[in-house]
C-alpha cells in the first residue's frame, strides 16, 4: 500500500530531487571542465636537420582548430623502390614525409608545389577523409592521431606521407641515468651500431637523427621511445635477440640497409606507433622470428619487401614463434606481402607459428608480379612449420596494382625450403573486405592429404561490396569461391564462408 506523501513530505522530496539534479548539473558541468581541458588544443612540431635531403613537391602548415596560429612542418625524403617485372631491376624514387603531434583539433593545409592539381585522394579511404580543395591547395581536420597518405593526380610515389600523432604523455629528462638522449641533429656512432644495455631507453628527441642500428642483445626492459628518425643504418634500424620486454616507440626508420626491426628469440616486445620506409632489396619492415609475445600496434609500414614476416627458425634462431598481434596499423608493400607468415622454419626439428592475430588494418598497396609471392595477407609454411590458430579482423583491403588478397599454401619453394611445410589449421577471418579491379585470384592450395589446410571459416567477406556465403544465391553446381574466381585445391577441408548473422545464429544456439 502507497501512502501519500504529506505537503512537507513532498516539499523535502522535490527540495532533494532539485539539490540532486543541481548536484549531476554541476558534476556534468565539472566532467566537462576537466573534458575540456584534457582536450585543450595543443601542437608541437619538429625540425628536420639541414644536413637531412629534403624533397619539394609539397608544402604543409598545420594550426590548432579553428584559428591557431599556422606552423610550416619541414619535409623529409623518405625513399620508395619499384622493381621491373621484366629485367629484375629496381628504381627509387624520392618521396616526402612531415610530422607533428598534436592534441585537440587541427587543420591541415597542403600544397602541390608542382601545380596542376586534377586529383585528390587523402589514404587510407576508411577514414573517409575528404579535403576541400582550392587550386592546388588542400585543407582537413584532424581530431584524432593519424597516418596518412596524400596523393595528387594518382601519383603514388611523389606524394606526400603525414604522421599526425598524439603528443607524448612523458617526456624524460636529458640527464635521466637511464635514458640515452640524443637531441636535434645528427648523431653517429663508431662503429654504426648502438649496444643498449638491460634498464635504458634510447631517447630520439623530435628532430634526432641517430645513423646507427641499435642493437638489443641479452638484454631486458630496454626501448627506444621519442619521435626521432633512425636513417642510413648500415644494418637495419633496430634489432632485439634473446631479450625480453623490449618496447619500441615512435620513431622513423629512413631506408636502411636490412629490416626496420628485427627480431629474435625475443619475448615480450610492443612496436607502437613507429614508421618505416624503404627503397633497398631485402627491405622488409618488422620481421619476426622464434619469438613470442609480441604486439605491433598502431604501425605505417611502407617497405621494399615484406612489411611484416612472422617466421620460426633462421640463422641462429631456433623455437615456435607465437602469440604475435598485429593491430591498428597501415601497411603498403611496394615489393612482395604486406604480411607473410611461415616461409622460414626448422626440417630437423619441426617449429610451429601459433596464435596470430591481425586486426584493424588498412593494407594500401600489393605489388608482387610472382604467382608464388604474392597476397596482401600470405600464409605460407614451408620448413616443416605448421601455421595454427589465426585470427583475422577487420582488415580494409584498398585496391592494389598486382597480387591477391589473400593466399594459403602449405609449400615446398625449394629457393628457401628444404622440406614442405606441416599444414595450415584453423584460421578465422572476420570482416575482410577488397574494393577495387587488380586482384588475381585467390588460391588455397594444400600440398597433399598429409599436408593440407583445414578449417578455415570467412565471416562477412565483402569483394566490391558483395558479401560471400556458402548460403548466397548461385547456381547449384559452383563452389562458392567461383562467385568471386577463387579457387581451393582437394587438400582444403572445411573452409567455409558465412554471413555475420549466421555467426550469431551459430553462436546462439
Amino acid at each position: 500500500m502507497n501512502t501519500p506523501l504529506s505537503r512537507r513530505t513532498a516539499l523535502q522530496a522535490a527540495g532533494a530531487t532539485v539539490l540532486a539534479a543541481g548536484l549531476t548539473n554541476l558534476t556534468a558541468t565539472a566532467a566537462r571542465a576537466d573534458d575540456t581541458a584534457a582536450v585543450t588544443p595543443k601542437l608541437v612540431t619538429y625540425p628536420r636537420p639541414s644536413a637531412m635531403p629534403t624533397n619539394t613537391t609539397f608544402k604543409v602548415r598545420v594550426r590548432t582548430a579553428p584559428d591557431g596560429e599556422w606552423q610550416t612542418l619541414d619535409i623529409w625524403r623518405p625513399q620508395l623502390g619499384e622493381i621491373n617485372p621484366t629485367t629484375g631491376s629496381s628504381k627509387t624514387y624520392n618521396s616526402s614525409l612531415a610530422y607533428f603531434d598534436f592534441q585537440g583539433s587541427v587543420e591541415v593545409e597542403v600544397t602541390y608545389l608542382k601545380g596542376g592539381t586534377t586529383k585528390v585522394r587523402v589514404r587510407p579511404d576508411s577514414y573517409g577523409i575528404t579535403p576541400e580543395v582550392l587550386g592546388d591547395t588542400l585543407r582537413f581536420t584532424l581530431d584524432q592521431p593519424r597516418n596518412l597518405v596524400v596523393q595528387i593526380n594518382d601519383d603514388i610515389f611523389d606524394c606526400l606521407h603525414l604522421f599526425a600523432r598524439a603528443i607524448e604523455k612523458k617526456k624524460p629528462a636529458q640527464d635521466d641515468p637511464d635514458v640515452l638522449y640524443y637531441g636535434p641533429g645528427v648523431h653517429t656512432t663508431a662503429d654504426g651500431t648502438l649496444l643498449v644495455p638491460s634498464g635504458k631507453t634510447v631517447y630520439l628527441d623530435g628532430g634526432a637523427v641517430l645513423k646507427a642500428t641499435v642493437i638489443f642483445r641479452n638484454v631486458e626492459h630496454a626501448g627506444i621511445a621519442g619521435r626521432g628518425v633512425l636513417a642510413g643504418t648500415a644494418g637495419g634500424g633496430a634489432l632485439v635477440e634473446s631479450s625480453r620486454n623490449i618496447s619500441i616507440g615512435a620513431v622513423t626508420v629512413l631506408n636502411p640497409n636490412g629490416y626496420a626491426v628485427q627480431l629474435g628469440e625475443a619475448t615480450g616486445v610492443t612496436i607502437k606507433g613507429l614508421g618505416s620506409f624503404s627503397s633497398k632489396g631485402w627491405g622488409d619492415g618488422i620481421d619476426v622470428f622464434c619469438s613470442s609475445n609480441v604486439v605491433i600496434d598502431g604501425v605505417f609500414m611502407r617497405n621494399s619487401d615484406d612489411c611484416i614476416a612472422i617466421y620460426t627458425h633462421r640463422w641462429d634462431y631456433y623455437g615456435d614463434t607465437t602469440d604475435v598481434t598485429v593491430r591498428n596499423s597501415t601497411l603498403w608493400a611496394d615489393v612482395a606481402h604486406p604480411i607473410n607468415v611461415g616461409t622460414h622454419g626448422n626440417t630437423d626439428n619441426p617449429e610451429a607459428l601459433k596464435n596470430l592475430r591481425f586486426k584493424n588494418l588498412d593494407i594500401l598497396d600489393h605489388r608482387e608480379p610472382q604467382m608464388n609471392y604474392q597476397g596482401c595477407i600470405a600464409l605460407n609454411p614451408g620448413d616443416s612449420n605448421l601455421i595454427k590458430n589465426v585470427r583475422i579482423e577487420d582488415v580494409r583491403i584498398e585496391d592494389f596494382r598486382w597480387g591477391q588478397v589473400i593466399y594459403m599454401k602449405v609449400m615446398y619453394n625449394t629457393k628457401y625450403n628444404t622440406s614442405v611445410g606441416r599444414g595450415i589449421e584453423n584460421v578465422y577471418v572476420k570482416n575482410l573486405s577488397y574494393t577495387g579491379t587488380n586482384a588475381k585470384p585467390s588460391l588455397f592450395l594444400g600440398y597433399d592429404a598429409h599436408h593440407a589446410i583445414k578449417d578455415v571459416t570467412f565471416e562477412n567477406l565483402v569483394i566490391n561490396g558483395l558479401v560471400v556465403a556458402d548460403s548466397m544465391k548461385k547456381p547449384s553446381w559452383y563452389y562458392t569461391t567461383d562467385t568471386i574466381q577463387w579457387f581451393s585445391n582437394e587438400h582444403v577441408t572445411n573452409l567455409r564462408f558465412i554471413t555475420t548473422a549466421e555467426a550469431e545464429a551459430a553462436a546462439a544456439s
